[in-house]
């Protein structure tokens, strides 16, 4: 297990860091609204362990407190951790199998799925998937504990700017891929719809909407590999590969985006 470690570069271990002390800030910023909203402290506690997804936390929290059913607040929830589906499929390769199959299923999420993506081999993807979702594992519970404890004391959380960190961890995320023109049309794209389905939508909504944008990413790729057929049969298995990594990527920048675009 070490060895895996060490196949990360050190600059991919100070990015986790940085996005782990975000998500930290943000679980503050959630912890704190849950028990200013009135609820035990124990709920964000527990949930944040159980479910570690912030979006369908935050969401079932909200639908509550809006005095929505336990039923449509559960079923929210679900739906807004539908995006999860695609990230299984995109790192197949990387959570193992069994009773590491089923921890590594717990840890994924926007964060470990992107970092994994990123990394050009394997065992990389593995390490980078690994660490990024355990230590958010650890963090964002950790800030949602000291959120909660700490909600009495200070009533309007996000008059310090916390909910403004997430959105700024998805935006560093998402930068450095947007120099691929596919890729780049998809996210303004998802982007655009978020935008506009947001005062239409509930909470959690316009980001699953804006998933429909990987549709012009996965139309425009098949055009361009019906068009160079001869090559793509020459380099079957090398173009393969990236062309599944590719797409697998694009939903996850296209899905950052749209939460970017959709954070109130």
């Amino acid at each position: 297990m070490r060895s895996i470690w060490r196949t990360l570069d050190r600059s991919v271990v100070t990015g986790i860091a940085a996005i782990c002390l975000a998500v930290a800030m943000i679980g503050v910023s959630y912890g704190a609204t849950a028990v200013t909203s009135g609820f035990p402290t124990w709920l964000p506690m527990l949930m944040s362990v159980a479910v570690v997804a912030g979006g369908s936390e935050f969401v079932f929290l909200g639908i509550l407190t809006a005095g929505g059913s336990l039923v449509a607040a559960v079923l929210a929830g679900l739906l807004v951790n539908a995006r999860h589906l695609p990230y299984g499929l995109s790192v197949p390769d990387v959570v193992g199998t069994g009773w590491r199959r089923l921890l590594g299923t717990h840890v994924m999420n926007d964060e470990s799925v992107a970092m994994a993506l990123a990394q050009p081999d394997r065992p990389r993807r593995r390490a980078a998937y690994w660490l990024c979702g355990l230590a958010v594992l650890a963090a964002w519970p950790l800030g949602a504990a000291i959120g909660a404890i700490l909600g009495s004391v200070v009533p309007n959380p996000n008059a310090f700017g916390l909910d403004a960190v997430f959105p700024a961890v998805l935006v560093t995320l998402v930068l450095p891929a947007l120099r691929d023109p596919l890729t780049r049309t998809a996210a303004l794209a998802g982007a655009v719809v978020a935008a506009i389905s947001t005062p239409f939508l509930g909470a959690g909504l316009p980001v699953l909407l804006a998933l429909t944008a990987v549709l012009l990413v996965v139309r425009r790729a098949g055009s361009a590999d019906t068009t160079n057929e001869d090559e793509v049969a020459e380099n079957a298995g090398s173009a393969t590969h990236v062309d599944d990594t590719g797409r697998a990527e694009n939903i996850v920048l296209v899905n950052a985006a749209a939460q970017v675009q959709a954070t109130p």
